[in-house]
């Protein structure tokens, strides 16, 4: 955590000060690549996207409650996210998680452009009887607004506080960030359901990406944890470029299949 104060507010608003050339740039759209997401973002251009639309691993089984000890129900068979990722144990200390996740961030803000915006997907948990609400996550950087997805369902096996029904994206956004035309219109409570027939143990649904992505004109979506490929389905479904990064072959493999079936139905 140190070493992120020492960062001025401003360099994380105006990170990154070269145009890409669109030779560079055909090597990155519209494709899924498999690796380390801090690695890969190192290698792209500063100012290469429009926006990033992502929800990172929630680090779950660093849990002091028992939200996760128990296997039967939740929304997917005996709650497989128990195992964590593929490729991602979801099990960091928690020092190291907000650590690397603001690393993660910083990455993403060098990134987009000066009318760039994150709509980062993350949430809320109680931890030894108090609100985790992310602070330590996002202290610096320049939170705009906090869009409420109601996702309904989930299970609570916690007496000590209700059934959480929501989590929370932040818009995380440059100065000269705007949304699109009418798109400010929209309230900033979601009520899109949750997905379930997906192999992934923790997916977000294309509807919420594609609500993302539609509230702006940005031309080039990246995800820099896809997963699934949720994000790539939802930025073609808007007309969108997209870029992809995730470390599990795995996922990138039911990425591509599932970009591929999209590509057939549409």
């Amino acid at each position: 955590m140190d070493s992120f104060k020492s960062i001025p507010f401003d360099g994380l608003l105006k990170a990154g000060l070269d145009t890409p050339s669109p030779a560079i740039m055909d090597a990155w759209l519209n494709r899924f690549h498999c690796g380390d997401t801090l690695d890969l973002m190192g290698q792209m251009p500063a100012q290469s996207v429009d926006l990033v639309v992502t929800s990172p691993p929630y680090n779950l089984k660093q849990s002091s409650g028992n939200g996760m000890k128990n296997g039967n129900g939740g929304k997917w068979p005996k709650a497989s996210l128990m195992k964590g990722y593929e490729a991602h144990g979801d099990c960091m200390p928690h020092g190291d998680y907000v650590a690397w996740q603001r690393d993660c961030l910083t990455a993403m803000m060098r990134l987009i452009k000066p009318t760039g915006a994150i709509f980062y997907n993350h949430k809320w948990r109680v931890q030894r009887g108090l609100l985790q609400d992310r602070a330590d996550i996002l202290e610096g950087f320049p939170v705009r607004q906090i869009i409420i997805w109601q996702r309904k369902g989930g299970i609570n096996f916690n007496p000590g506080y209700f059934l959480p029904t929501y989590e929370v994206i932040y818009l995380i956004a440059k100065p000269d960030f705007r949304l699109a035309p009418k798109a400010n219109a929209v309230g900033d409570a979601w009520e899109i359901p949750q997905e379930s027939n997906n192999p992934h143990p923790a997916p977000f649904p294309v509807e919420l990406a594609q609500r993302c992505i539609g509230s702006t004109d940005a031309k080039v979506i990246l995800d820099p944890f896809m997963g699934s490929g949720t994000t790539a389905i939802a930025a073609e479904s808007e007309g969108r470029k997209w870029i992809g990064i995730e470390k599990s072959k795995d996922y990138c493999r039911l990425a591509k299949e599932r970009i591929a079936v999209y590509r057939k139905q549409r």
